[in-house]
């Protein structure tokens, strides 16, 4: 893979009113962002309309198939985690702070296994060995670049992209409904014991 030239705007720099360009924050892979990143399903801050984006040249644009790290956590499971880039939908998106931008060099890889790729335990292992640090932990472009991946042949990539992708909304379906029957507890809680009915 090629590395690709990121931005350091902060939180401050971001909105999530107006604008013409999409920022990926290192803090959204950690916590909100699917490993199959869709800009349709997903809400991206703009980046400020004030801020200068002449000196980012189109190279540096995320793409569909783009993977990006975030390159540091407190936590030695998350440092390194990522996303792939599966559906820019024609808008501008740039890679943002404390992430690292990977485009793979030929069409070797089906869109959206490496999403999955980049989660399994062999690369995670990997990455965990190669970060730095001690409160924070972090890794870089050389260190990343060290990692050794085995993968298949891309007919196998897409039937395993697929599977894990169906596993993805089952899981997902079934948080759904795990907070609906939640909810439905506490509403039941409440009329229950604070009636004070028990006879």
């Amino acid at each position: 893979m090629d590395f690709k030239i990121t931005n350091s705007f902060s939180r401050e720099n971001l909105n999530y009113e107006l604008g013409t360009v999409k920022n990926i924050h290192y803090g959204d892979i950690h916590t909100k962002f699917k490993t199959l990143f869709n800009i349709k399903k997903e809400i991206v801050p703009f980046i400020n309309e004030e801020m200068n984006l002449r000196r980012i040249s189109d190279e540096n644009y995320c793409r569909e198939g783009d993977i990006i790290f975030a390159d540091a956590s407190e936590d030695l499971n998350d440092v390194g985690k990522s996303i792939e880039i599966i559906n820019v939908n024609g808008e501008k998106l740039l890679s943002g702070l404390h992430t690292l931008l990977a485009r793979p060099k030929a069409n070797i890889f089906h869109l959206g296994f490496n999403g999955y790729l980049f989660k399994s335990n062999q690369v995670r292992t990997q990455i965990q060995k190669e970060s730095q640090g001690s409160k924070v932990l972090s890794i870089n472009v050389g260190r990343i670049s060290k990692i050794d991946l085995s993968f298949p042949a891309v007919v196998e990539q897409e039937k395993i992209s697929t599977l894990f992708s169906l596993l993805d909304k089952r899981i997902h379906t079934q948080n759904k409904i795990i907070k609906q029957l939640e909810t439905l507890i506490k509403g039941l809680y409440q009329k229950i014991f604070e009636a004070g009915r028990f006879q």
